[in-house]
């Protein structure tokens, strides 16, 4: 029994240094005295540990870095391509390309393509990632708007471009050039 007094005694006290131990500090104890100064002062610091950056510095640096304008071309046009393969096998941009490969007239088929290239580019820029390739989108969709034009036939007048009709040019006849009189001789020997 002896025994069996001794480990009771001890298990007390062990759970009486426990309990003692687990008591909390007084709420007057300041961990942290110098940081209730500059607060009170006005200056914020930060919190423990090291200080952290700003969330446009965080953003920077995640950002894929610059590998030179020509790179930069390269991956454009890669990112272009895929656009371009996933874009082609589309069902409306396939029928308005046969609807503007249809057209009976000049004129008619360039504004079917005008069509067909707002359609086209529209889907594609809505699949396009990058705001570089939105931009290379809108370059290239210009481009071929600008080649459907024809600059060298005279444009009617539209009146949603201008507010009055622009007057038309009187042409003047082109003087040509008379034909050579005189004919050069054969010589025979």
């Amino acid at each position: 029994m002896n025994k069996y007094g001794l480990i009771f005694s001890s298990a007390l006290l062990i759970a009486a240094l426990v309990m003692h131990g687990q008591e909390a500090a007084p709420p007057s104890v300041d961990l942290f005295p110098e940081q209730e100064q500059e607060e009170e002062e006005g200056s914020p610091t930060p919190p423990n540990g090291p200080e952290l950056p700003e969330l446009k510095q965080l953003d920077d640096s995640f950002k894929p870095k610059s590998l030179g304008t020509d790179a930069d071309t390269l991956q454009v046009h890669a990112l272009w391509r895929q656009l371009k393969n996933r874009t082609v096998n589309d069902p409306d941009v396939q029928e308005a390309k046969k609807y503007a490969q249809a057209a009976r007239t000049d004129l008619e088929k360039r504004k079917r393509l005008r069509n067909y290239y707002e359609v086209y580019y529209q889907r594609m820029s809505a699949l396009a990632t990058t705001p570089e390739l939105k931009l290379a989108l809108q370059a290239l969709k210009d481009v071929h708007q600008i080649i459907l034009t024809q600059p060298r036939v005279r444009p009617t007048p539209t009146p949603e471009l201008s507010g009055t009709p622009s007057p038309t040019p009187s042409s003047t006849p082109v003087k040509k050039k008379g034909k050579e009189k005189h004919k050069k001789k054969k010589l025979h020997k």
